[in-house]
C-alpha cells in the first residue's frame, strides 16, 4: 500500500473511531422509532460501540505513523487493518456525523486535485482526506456538547487530560488532530484542494441533505455553522 492510501485510509479509521465517540448518546437520538423494527442503522455512540471505538483509537495512537512511513512494518500496518476493523463495529453500530457529513460536498466538487503519489488521469480528493480536512474545526465546534467524550478521545490518543478543563475540550482534540495531520503530511485546509471562499455556498448545500449523518453530531449544525465549519477548514495549521 502506497503511503499516502496508507495515511488517507488511516485517517478515515481515525475519523470513523473518533465520531462515533463522540456522536450523540443513543438514548438523545430523535425522532424515536415507534417499534425496534423501524431503528435506522446508525443508533448514537452506545456501550457496545464505545468498547470498540475507544480500542480503535488507542492502536492508533500506537502505530499510524509507523504504519504510515515504513511499509514494511508488517506489525504495524496488520494492527492498523485490525483498527480499521473495531472502528468499522463501532461506527457501523453508533454512525459517524461531521467530518463524514461535510467531506461529501468535498469530494463531489473535486475541480482539479491530484494528490501526490496517485496514479489517475482525472481531478481526485480521496475519501479519508475529504473527511479529515475538517477534522480540526469539526471538533472544535462540537467540543462544548459533550467535553467529556472530546477528553477521553484525546487521552486514548495519547494526552494526559488530569489538568485539563471540560470547557478546552474542542480546542484540545481539535489542537491533536492538526499535530497528527502534520505528521502525516496532509494538505493545508481545502484551500489547498482548490476551494476558495467563492466555492463555499456549493459546499453547504452539498452538506445541508446529509442528515443521516449529521443529526449524529453531539451539536447539530445549521446552515450557518455549515458555512463557519468550511471558512475554519480552509485552512488547518
Amino acid at each position: 500500500m502506497p503511503e499516502r492510501v496508507a495515511a488517507f485510509s488511516g485517517f478515515d479509521v481515525l475519523c470513523h473511531a473518533l465520531e462515533s465517540y463522540t456522536a450523540i448518546n443513543y438514548t438523545e437520538r430523535m425522532p424515536r422509532p415507534t417499534s425496534p423494527l423501524l431503528r435506522p442503522a446508525y443508533q448514537g455512540s452506545n456501550p457496545i460501540s464505545d468498547i470498540w471505538s475507544r480500542h480503535a483509537l488507542g492502536i492508533i495512537n500506537k502505530y499510524f505513523t509507523r504504519a504510515v512511513y515504513d511499509k514494511e512494518d508488517l506489525e504495524a500496518r496488520s494492527q492498523m487493518h485490525l483498527a480499521s476493523t473495531f472502528a468499522g463495529i463501532g461506527f457501523g453500530n453508533a454512525g459517524v456525523h461531521l467530518c463524514h457529513g461535510l467531506s461529501y460536498s468535498i469530494a463531489g466538487n473535486v475541480k482539479k486535485h491530484q494528490p501526490h503519489g496517485y496514479t489517475c488521469d482525472h481531478p481526485i480528493i480521496p475519501h479519508g482526506l475529504s473527511v479529515v480536512i475538517t477534522a480540526p474545526a469539526v471538533f472544535n465546534f462540537t467540543g462544548a456538547a459533550n467535553p467529556e467524550r472530546h477528553l477521553q478521545a484525546a487521552e486514548a490518543l495519547g494526552r494526559d487530560i488530569r489538568n485539563d478543563r471540560k470547557e478546552d475540550a474542542g480546542p484540545i482534540l481539535s489542537d491533536i488532530m492538526k499535530k497528527i495531520m502534520d505528521t502525516m503530511k496532509i494538505e493545508n485546509g481545502i484551500s489547498a484542494l482548490g476551494y476558495t471562499t467563492d466555492d463555499l455556498p456549493a459546499l453547504v448545500e452539498g452538506a445541508l441533505p446529509q442528515d443521516r449523518v449529521n443529526k449524529l453530531a453531539p451539536r447539530y449544525p445549521l446552515k450557518e455553522d455549515l458555512h463557519d465549519l468550511y471558512t475554519s477548514a480552509l485552512t488547518v495549521y
